[in-house]
């Protein structure tokens, strides 16, 4: 067996069924990247709620978001099935987000983003599943990083066109929200038609313990952590610790409206964002598959700490649009390839679950992430605040480095 620090060239290509959850990733993202860069704006400027209530909309939907994962994970392990539960979840998406456009108050857009995210949370752990599911073990890293790249692909249309509206209607965000709602529609029509289920059986396991005969498809996993290993349980509880410091980016948005940076310029700032992901999500997921995940990680990490750091002390627009276009990096290190190291840590049986978990600690996080940045920015200072992120970041890397192992990936196709 390699070592897997080695460098290996990888041999495995892109499937169809990842290339077409690619496209209803862009169409949906255009969809909801219309909305999110304004939102802030919306929330403060149209509104009228604290920077405080901001973090809490985007905390208690985050977190309730993601207390769904786990179970529609564990539910299409169960079934043997994972593409109706991504109709479900991308059908709520579809039909909620006009109703933005007619919120009046913060609870509405509390209520709407809710109902949003509970598709959202409905989606996410099948749809990682049947991702991995579809992927040969040593394209894996490059699946999902290609598919993020799709998903940040259809950010940037998404600011793009924000920024093109927000112009066009003369500052009406309202009118922008309206538009949403297309692009998401079109995402749900490519998962109906193109997008199929795939039953995998692995012969070996990633998780030491014994796993199903060739050919047999496992009992998938109760609702609980027993049937993973310490390994991936020390996973979770680091993504749990940097999650904690890693809160939402709303507070970016608000800290470059603050530093000067307009708000029809703001969802173009977004979009440059998103094309930094893009990029980086390409060659992040393939370096992964070449020399190991975990050190893709680290580096995200550290990147991510430094880049808080910046945030902390800028001041200038020129500063601003450099650290968002940086910040990117850290996306292509980590988004896809935190999750193609989830499915190296646990047999193929089991997925559905252990992506529902993955998404599950992520989202308690959320919660507490986004409250503790709002409470500190409103009582002390932004600095204070964003380099609170940081810190959580450089222990989250020093745990990582010392508690959690990488094993050798095994084919699932």
């Amino acid at each position: 067996m390699k070592n897997i620090d080695q460098a290996k060239k990888p041999s495995g290509k892109l499937t169809k069924n990842v290339i077409a959850l690619g496209l209803v990733s862009l169409f949906n993202d255009a969809s909801s990247e219309i909305i999110y860069p304004l939102l802030p704006v919306f929330l403060t400027g149209v509104l009228g709620v604290s920077v405080q209530f901001v973090g809490l909309i985007e905390g208690i939907t985050e977190s309730a978001s993601s207390l769904l994962k786990y179970p529609a994970g564990w539910i299409t392990d169960r079934v043997g099935k994972r593409k109706w539960m991504g109709v479900i979840g991308y059908g709520i998406a579809s039909a909620i987000r006009p109703f933005l456009a007619m919120a009046t108050a913060g609870w509405q857009v509390l209520s709407l983003k809710f109902i949003d995210r509970f598709g959202k949370g409905l989606r996410s752990a099948p749809r990682d599943a049947l991702i991995a599911d579809s992927a040969s073990a040593d394209a894996r890293g490059l699946a999902f990083g290609f598919h993020r790249a799709m998903d940040h692909l259809g950010a940037i249309i998404g600011s793009l066109t924000a920024a093109w509206l927000v112009v066009y209607f003369a500052g009406d965000i309202r009118k922008v929200f309206w538009i949403a709602a297309l692009p998401a529609f079109i995402g749900f029509v490519i998962l109906i038609i193109a997008v199929k289920e795939k039953k995998t059986a692995e012969s070996t396991s990633a998780n030491p313990e014994p796993g199903p005969e060739a050919g047999q498809i496992a009992d998938p996993a109760p609702i609980e952590v027993k049937p993973f290993d310490k390994n991936f349980k020390a996973y979770l509880a680091v993504l749990l610790l940097f999650t904690l410091g890693n809160s939402s980016d709303a507070f970016l948005l608000l800290r470059a409206r603050d530093s000067g940076v307009s708000i029809a310029a703001i969802p173009i700032l977004w979009a440059a964002l998103h094309l930094s992901k893009t990029v980086s999500s390409l060659i992040g997921g393939s370096l992964s598959d070449r020399f190991g995940r975990k050190r893709l990680i680290i580096a995200g990490w550290i990147v991510y700490a430094a880049i808080y750091a910046g945030f902390a002390f800028s001041s200038t627009k020129v500063e601003i649009w450099a650290l968002f276009i940086i910040y990117g990096i850290y996306f292509g290190l980590t988004e896809g390839v935190e999750k193609a190291f989830v499915a190296d840590l646990v047999p193929a049986s089991v997925r559905g679950s252990a992506y529902g978990l993955y998404n599950l600690i992520i989202g308690i996080g959320a919660l507490p992430a986004s409250l503790l940045m709002g409470f500190l920015w409103q009582r002390f200072n932004a600095a204070t605040a964003l380099m609170t992120g940081a810190s959580f970041s450089v222990l989250a890397v020093a745990l990582l480095v010392s508690s959690v192992s990488e094993r050798q990936k095994t084919s699932s196709l």
